[in-house]
């Protein structure tokens, strides 16, 4: 069977959620082949197994979740309007999240912990990414004199466990206000961080 890249992008977004829900050791074939009405020759005649789909299933869950905030910072010039964009970002969107299965970052980096190591290895570059793009954001905040100096590294990774951390409780929990009041902490420590 020769590959389509439509079919490829169908079973991708048919399949994502379903990833994202039951991890990538709980997603059997059958899962693939009825969520698509597709048949095991067409999923496979298109990926080279079922660790393919879970890479390209994984790389679409981030970009779902991510485009939306992706585009709002980077059209603001101010670093704390930046940040205060993501956070409301998480506050306005977390339902969305939620209903796809949760944060797609923390639900396949626990799946693949000692597991397959390419979709692993995908993870580790996509936190390192999501690093990157906070800490860049605090540098240009202290550079632009808008915020003082601080290590924005170690700072980056307080945002983001928190972030992560309160996914977790509240999706696990049900209990979005764990998400929400967290959320209204990091915003407080943000201005705090603010040049007055």
């Amino acid at each position: 069977m020769v590959r389509s890249e439509k079919t490829r992008q169908f079973i991708i977004e048919k399949t994502a959620s379903i990833f994202n829900k039951k991890g990538y050791v709980g997603t059997y074939l059958s899962d693939l082949t009825e969520a698509t009405g597709l048949t095991k020759g067409s999923i496979y005649g298109n990926f080279k197994n079922k660790n393919e789909v879970a890479l390209e299933a994984f790389r679409y869950n981030y970009k779902f979740q991510t485009k939306e905030i992706s585009n709002l910072i980077d059209s603001e010039p101010s670093a704390i309007k930046k940040l205060q964009l993501f956070f409301e970002h998480f506050k306005n969107n977390y339902r969305n999240v939620f209903n796809n299965g949760g944060c797609a970052i923390l639900n396949t980096a626990v799946d693949t912990d000692d597991g397959d190591e390419i979709l692993k290895n995908e993870v580790i570059n996509t936190i390192n990414d999501w690093i990157k793009r906070v800490k860049t954001i605090l540098d240009l905040g202290i550079e632009n004199n808008e915020i003082i100096t601080i290590n924005t590294l170690e700072f980056s990774h307080k945002i983001i466990a928190q972030i992560e951390g309160s996914i977790l409780l509240s999706k696990t929990l049900n209990q979005p206000d764990i998400l929400l009041k967290n959320l209204e902490t990091l915003e407080k420590e943000i201005l705090s961080i603010k040049k007055e």
